[in-house]
């Protein structure tokens, strides 16, 4: 589809858009982390498990993923201010479905139909925000942008959790209506003139089809393994073969295609492979920490949901004021180097963590929060960077797209995987313990007598101390683990070869 001239606008009239681009932006990041802290109150008050509960964040997230890749091909079949309003307005319309849910069923399945119309509303607005500035300013609109994904993942765990304790979690999506239908609108007025142009090309349905079953049932088959016994299930098998079967057919047809919904041929060029695979891993490790820090916090330390969304979003700060430097100056450095730097900071954190008691600060845990948000502000755009780098030019879009498509979609198999990883090993840490507690052992005696006596009650508020710990020791397993993931990624990285030319660093940097 060819570009339309950017119309004139009145400044008056630009601040206007770029506020109502920015706003859909704003509200559809801020849903990949404003459930985060809310998650516990949420499972609770719909009387499922917690790991139950992580399917409303990877329902969104994957969701998500599967309708990036039809970005492009609806922009071209419909115009792409059309398909920001629509997407916008179905936005609204599953947010607020979401907040009258009265089932976990109900709200996976509101949260999917949210992740799919959210898709299109980053590239759309990163396209339209090109579109309406002169070439001159288009790159202060897209670092605004940049600062706007940056600021909203702080922005989520804090008003998510302020919004759970004075409200109710229902309101962390109704918050989406009134802002949705202004976006919409101002959108809507304000390009009303733009020229609109569409054109008809082949949609490749066969590789659509088998990527979402193939995707689709992996992370079913991911969200509901622990509970089913992994493959002593029947359901856990046939899951998987059809997972397996349709991702095969998947790869070789995107491979064969003339016009693949996903352009996997990518993957021959070294530094896409190797960017790839570090983005991926580092934002799977990053996805995980700001998923189970906050559970931890509410359930196991005490913590409200505003009191956690406080302690974790300090990660934001550091990024918001290092970025514009960042894409300033990041060309003077190896850029091997920098995300070298990212890893080590957020491996360090991690390290961190993992001497973490169950006496831990409030400080202490934002402080290790505001030190890893170096490696958040050194790593997306450093190793962007790297995996467009030896691209052609016409294949650009197809490399950031296709990135952006595997790194949400390893953020929700990491949300699973994570999930599970902490309960399976707080399960182990649980039974190892018991099997140590006996009333003919002096310090299990000190204990009871500490509590008062060997009641019921007393044995009641000794399980929770052997749950507490559990967990506890479950998490330094998770951070110790997730140490060493890093560790490798810093090895890993230095594997591409420069140059790594300029030209690829989007402004989907930050998102």
């Amino acid at each position: 589809m060819s570009q339309a001239a950017p119309a004139q606008f009145t400044p008056p009239s630009l601040l206007l858009t770029t506020i109502g681009l920015s706003l859909a932006t704003f509200m559809q990041v801020l849903d990949t982390t404003i459930a985060n802290v809310a998650l516990p109150t949420i499972s609770g008050n719909l009387g499922v498990s917690s790991e139950q509960g992580t399917w409303v964040i990877t329902s969104f997230a994957v969701s998500n993923a599967i309708a990036l890749p039809l970005t492009g091909w609806l922009s071209r079949r419909f115009g792409e201010v059309k398909l920001f309003i629509w997407a916008t307005l179905l936005f609204v319309l599953a947010s607020f479905l979401c907040g009258i849910a009265q089932s976990m069923p109900e709200l996976v399945f509101f949260r999917v139909l949210q992740g799919v119309v959210a898709g299109p509303l980053y590239p759309m607005t990163q396209t339209l925000l090109i579109a309406v500035y002169p070439p001159a300013k288009r790159g202060m609109a897209l670092a605004l942008l940049a600062m706007v994904t940056v600021v909203a993942p702080i922005a989520g765990p804090i008003l998510g959790g302020w919004i759970t304790d004075s409200y109710s979690w229902p309101w962390i999506f109704f918050i989406n209506v009134p802002i949705g239908l202004f976006a919409a609108a101002v959108v809507r007025q304000q390009m009303r003139t733009r020229p609109v142009v569409t054109s008809r090309q082949p949609m490749d349905y066969i590789g659509l089809l088998t990527l979402i079953v193939g995707v689709g049932a992996l992370q079913v088959v991911l969200d509901k393994g622990n509970d089913l016994d992994w493959f002593e299930s029947s359901f856990i098998v046939i899951g998987t073969l059809i997972s397996v079967v349709f991702l095969a057919v998947f790869v070789i047809w995107e491979l064969t295609d003339r016009h693949p919904v996903v352009n996997l041929r990518l993957f021959v060029h070294r530094n896409f492979r190797i960017g790839t695979l570090v983005l991926v891993g580092g934002y799977a490790g990053f996805f995980g920490i700001n998923l189970i820090l906050p559970q931890w916090l509410q359930t196991q330390m005490g913590y409200t949901a505003t009191w956690a969304g406080l302690a974790v979003a300090p990660i934001g700060l550091l990024p918001v004021l290092m970025s514009p430097f960042v894409g300033k100056y990041a060309h003077r450095f190896d850029l091997r180097l920098l995300a070298g730097i990212a890893f080590l900071a957020i491996g360090t954190s991690c390290y961190m963590r993992a001497g973490f008691t169950n006496e831990v600060d409030f400080l202490h845990i934002a402080l290790v929060q505001l030190f890893m948000g170096i490696g958040v502000a050194l790593f997306f755009m450093p190793t962007l960077s790297i995996l467009l780098s030896d691209l052609p030019p016409h294949q650009i879009a197809d490399g950031s797209g296709l990135a952006t498509f595997l790194r949400t979609l390893g953020g929700s198999f990491a949300a699973s995987l994570t999930t599970w990883i902490w309960i399976r090993r707080a399960d182990q840490h649980h039974a190892y313990l018991s099997e140590h507690i006996s009333t003919f052992e002096p310090a299990t005696r000190q204990t009871l007598e500490q509590l008062g006596g060997a009641s019921p009650q007393n044995y009641a508020k000794l399980e929770q101390i052997l749950n507490s710990q559990a967990y506890m020791m479950s998490t330094v397993d998770y951070f110790t683990l997730l140490t060493w993931v890093f560790a490798g990624l810093i090895l890993l990285v230095w594997l591409a070869k420069p140059p790594f030319t300029a030209k690829a660093a989007p402004a989907s940097a930050g998102h």
